[in-house]
């Protein structure tokens, strides 16, 4: 029987009916809400863990993004500063060179030379001789050949000194020969290019012109004589042989000092040797220190083979040219067939250099154009049979740099260190290049500058 005092719905129940039902379907709802939350929880942990896996990897989570025109102006001026440094640090760079010239020509050729020395200071430690002995024995011979080469070389500067007035009236002979030449070689082309209607009318008015000065002379009076001006002699003090020594000097000091330091670099440098490489290597972590050795051996097998190459090139051509010039008696030929032959390994001006020195000493023993024909020949046929077949063998093997490399090379060294800066372009070059050639990040810069 229902209660006449309980609502009744819309439906047909009662509110007591609804609430019966809303009762038994409590637990239903109850036993699902446990369910629902283990769900959110897993959820959630699983959405946690993929953030932390995404941090972990490195991914950026998701933020405020920068605008793009404020990140392409951001590198566009960190390139901008990075350029405007690499430019001030190649300008500091050509500074140090250009000024700092004599120095560190000083210790380029003392490393030059001593690693040109090394093999043969590991031939003397082979005999049981210590590092710095054996140092101080190659220096020393070394030294002794230096000193016999000079030697030689004063006793024939001696001879030609001797000689000197015959080398000049022959030298004034020479000149004058040439210029009567080309005084007849000017007139025989304005006969051929002046037509002779030309030529009449402007000799008539030469001689027209002649004859006017000559009337004006026997017309004109002879203007007084002046009088007597008395010469007046001021006499300088004569200067002091130690003045004239000191100033003479005095142009060369610099370059005389670096020099007397080089036998002690030298010897310095072989005999601690194996010190500076541990130091050398110590400079770089453990991981790019197979690289920085390598650079090192590098380095030195390039300018081994640079310098020893090129001597033994200058000795084939000095032993060569020596036989020649001595089948034709040529006036010291002992100094100047060596002279010629070294001359001729200076790039792209060997060859007229070398040309020179025969062609000066032929001058006061013959007038016969042909000796100077047979000597230039032989000289321009010994070059470039050098070059083209012997310098490929001999320093090409270890130096390998395009032509548009090297002539860039020889100009920039040149203006910077002069003639010096001639002869070591190459090798400095090449070193460089080496260098980068053991380097991973320099590697490109070592193929831009290979053949």
């Amino acid at each position: 029987m229902k209660d006449s005092s309980s609502p009744v719905l819309t439906d047909g129940r009662t509110s007591g009916d609804a609430g019966a039902e809303e009762f038994e379907r409590t637990p239903a709802v109850t036993a699902q809400g446990p369910a629902s939350a283990s769900e959110v929880t897993a959820s959630e942990v699983s959405s946690a863990e993929a953030s932390s896996s995404e941090i972990s990897a490195g991914k950026p989570l998701p933020g405020p993004v920068m605008p793009t025109t404020a990140v392409t102006a951001a590198n566009k001026a960190e390139r901008s500063l990075r350029f405007g440094l690499n430019v001030l640090a190649a300008g500091a760079a050509v500074a140090l060179l250009y000024f700092g010239q004599v120095f560190l020509i000083t210790i380029v050729i003392a490393a030059m030379i001593a690693f040109l020395l090394e093999p043969i200071v590991l031939f003397f430690m082979r005999l049981r001789l210590p590092r710095g002995l054996a140092s101080l024995v190659v220096c020393s011979i070394a030294l002794a050949l230096i000193y016999l080469a000079g030697l030689g070389i004063y006793l024939q500067v001696q001879e030609i000194s001797d000689e000197l007035p015959a080398y000049g009236a022959r030298v004034n002979e020479v000149v004058v020969s040439l210029g009567a030449r080309m005084q007849r070689f000017e007139d025989n082309m304005y006969r051929a290019l002046v037509p002779r209607r030309f030529e009449a009318p402007a000799n008539a008015a030469v001689e027209a012109d002649n004859a006017a000065t000559r009337g004006k002379k026997k017309k004109s009076v002879e203007p007084p004589l002046a009088p007597a001006v008395q010469e007046v002699h001021i006499q300088t003090e004569p200067t002091s042989p130690f003045a004239y020594i000191y100033g003479y000097i005095r142009q060369f000091y610099n370059g005389l000092l670096m020099a007397s330091f080089v036998p002690f670099l030298v010897y310095f440098l072989l005999s601690w040797r194996d010190h500076l490489r541990s130091r050398y290597l110590m400079l770089f972590q453990s991981e790019n220190r197979p690289a920085a050795a390598n650079a090192w051996g590098g380095i030195g097998d390039m300018v081994r083979a640079y310098v020893v190459g090129n001597f033994m090139l200058g000795l084939v051509l000095s032993v060569s040219s020596a036989l020649l010039f001595a089948a034709v008696k040529l006036p010291y030929w002992l100094m100047v067939a060596p002279l010629s032959g070294f001359l001729s390994l200076v790039p792209y001006i060997g060859l007229p250099m070398a040309m020179i020195p025969p062609v000066v000493a032929a001058l006061p023993v013959s007038k016969e154009p042909a000796l100077y024909l047979f000597l230039m020949v032989t000289v321009a046929v010994l070059h470039l049979l050098a070059l083209n077949l012997l310098y490929p063998k001999l320093v090409g093997a270890r130096v390998h740099l395009n032509p548009i490399v090297a002539t860039v090379a020889l100009m920039f060294w040149g203006v910077l260190w002069g003639a010096l800066g001639l002869l070591l372009a190459i090798p400095l070059t090449a070193a460089i290049k080496a260098l980068c050639d053991h380097v991973e990040s320099l590697r490109p810069y070592g193929r831009l500058l290979g053949d």
